[in-house]
């Protein structure tokens, strides 16, 4: 099994970022979501490597071991996809199939849009692409969910980070628990609580151990949960500053992958998945994996790794 190293890259960006990687070959760039970083790829590293790819996990902007600025609009789209194609940059490449997971999948599929002559692949897993919307879309999640929904309660300064910041190993064991396939739920924040107060986490399966746990835990000791909540805060300004892409195709080779319990892809998730090659038209397969839960990669690492070998293998 190839070795997974760790070091400090400079994306032409202008950001440090720490990047966990394995191998050598063709630059595959494995983007996380919330609440994780590089570790939730800790699978698909040695598998990529293996089977002769360079397999790089960043921590992205505001993330553990990367960090970031402090001021929230540093955190907008163009920032995020700034920083994976500047990281592309400083590994000496021209090009690299760029795969992303729950938040790092709208970076992959930006990184996609805004720069197909950089992007030769883009993989998602989990959130699929959604062409932008006519209206701004905080106030449409409020009147659709209510102001319970978990992004409308992180575009609050101070009291997400303060509740997530209290026990973080108990965080990380309620959210990961939440959406994954045991439960599959998305906890929402009754009045007077928080959003992890109905969350009561079961017994940790087997894809997830008390190590696993300690590890987010450590990661995120000096950075903690400001930077990762400042993306939810620029949805917005997102909206705003991607006016020009509005509705615009996303043309390299594509890969969706699910899982029938993620809770993120019940009901208008699943519908984008269904309608996704209307605004990917190079769309080479979509894989559902039942019994799946949001972590789909830490999930089901098997699965994920061969539909991702095949996809690599056939560009």
């Amino acid at each position: 099994m190839a070795e997974i190293t760790h070091r400090f890259v400079e994306s032409t960006s202008g950001l440090r970022m720490h990047i966990a990687e394995a191998g050598s070959g063709p630059l595959v760039l494995l983007l996380h979501g919330f609440p994780e970083c590089w570790y939730s790829w800790r699978h698909q590293l040695t598998a990529l490597a293996d089977a002769g790819y360079h397999a790089v996990a960043p921590d992205q902007r505001g993330y553990a071991r990367t960090g970031g600025p402090a001021e929230a609009d540093q955190y907008t789209i163009h920032h995020l996809v700034g920083d994976a194609i500047g990281l592309i940059d400083a590994l000496g490449r021209e090009q690299a199939v760029v795969v992303g997971h729950d938040w790092g999948a709208p970076v992959a599929w930006g990184a996609a849009q805004f720069r197909p002559d950089r992007v030769r692949g883009v993989a998602c897993l989990s959130v699929p692409h959604r062409p932008r919307s006519s209206r701004p879309p905080v106030q449409a999640m409020r009147e659709l969910y209510g102001d319970d929904f978990y992004m409308v309660y992180f575009q609050e300064p101070i009291v997400p980070e303060a509740e997530f910041d209290r026990d973080r190993a108990e965080t990380f064991r309620r959210m990961l628990y939440a959406a994954s396939g045991d439960l599959g739920v998305l906890p929402s924040v009754p009045e007077g609580g928080g959003m992890l107060s109905d969350v009561a986490p079961g017994e940790l399966s087997g894809w997830l151990t008390e190590d696993d746990i300690a590890v987010f835990v450590r990661e995120y000791e000096d950075a903690g949960f400001t930077g990762p909540l400042n993306w939810y805060r620029n949805l917005d300004r997102n909206w705003e500053l991607t006016a020009a892409w509005h509705r615009a195709p996303i043309t390299p080779p594509a890969l969706f992958i699910g899982g029938d319990r993620d809770p993120v892809l019940t009901g208008g998730g699943r519908a984008a998945a269904d309608r996704l090659a209307d605004f990917v038209p190079n769309l080479r397969g979509t894989v559902w994996l039942p019994g799946c839960g949001h972590w789909t990669q830490q999930e089901r690492p098997a699965e994920v790794n061969k539909a991702l070998l095949d996809f690599l293998g056939g560009l």
